[in-house]
């Protein structure tokens, strides 16, 4: 069991400290859905915007560090496995996080400083991890939810409908594509 809040991780018996708020590993999350990049340079992104000190880890322990990295992201816990339908996309729904955090928190978690560089202050990604999961009842847990019963192939009852047609833009997470699949479209005019 974990009681503190990690600021390093133990990678093949060296320490390494971590970029521990919550802004670098959302723009993780991001670098690793990038769909720009490949799964060696999402692997790469990740692990140069989470190690201050990238630089000092052996190539020979990369994939360590980014286990490391994913335990991180987690919250402490290891991977399952399991993959379920993408029911958050960090990017596209930060917007309708952050308020509910901030009421969970007390606080306007965007206004905590943070020192990137120095990897001093912040809120600690675990923090805000855990606020995340008490967001209790707003427009985000209305979204997840919506997003559950479509990809359930359950059927939405007509208030759910009604709420669905007016904030569809809200809820269907938008399809990223590659700048070529764009231009493909773009030439079969869609």
């Amino acid at each position: 069991m974990t009681y503190e809040l990690p600021k390093s991780v133990e990678v093949y018996g060296v320490e390494y400290q971590i970029r521990y708020d919550y802004r670098p590993a959302l723009d993780a999350c991001a670098a690793l859905s990038d769909p720009e990049l490949t799964y060696e340079d999402k692997a790469l992104a990740a692990l140069i915007i989470l190690y201050p000190d990238f630089e000092n880890i052996p190539r020979a322990h990369y994939r360590e560090a980014l286990k490391r990295c994913f335990w991180f992201i987690n919250g402490g816990a290891e991977e399952t496995g399991k993959k379920g339908p993408t029911l958050v996309s960090w990017e596209q729904d930060i917007q309708h996080i952050i308020a509910p955090i901030n009421r969970v928190l007390g606080l306007e978690i965007r206004a905590v400083p943070y020192n990137c560089e120095a990897n001093t202050g912040g809120l600690h990604w675990w923090t805000f991890l855990s606020a995340y999961m008490e967001i209790g009842d707003c427009t985000f847990a209305q979204i997840v939810r919506i997003r559950s019963l479509k990809a359930k192939g359950k059927k939405l009852d007509k208030a759910d409908q009604e709420w669905y047609r007016k904030t569809r833009h809200l809820v269907d997470i938008k399809t990223a594509y590659t700048d070529s699949e764009k231009d493909m479209l773009h030439r079969w005019g869609v």
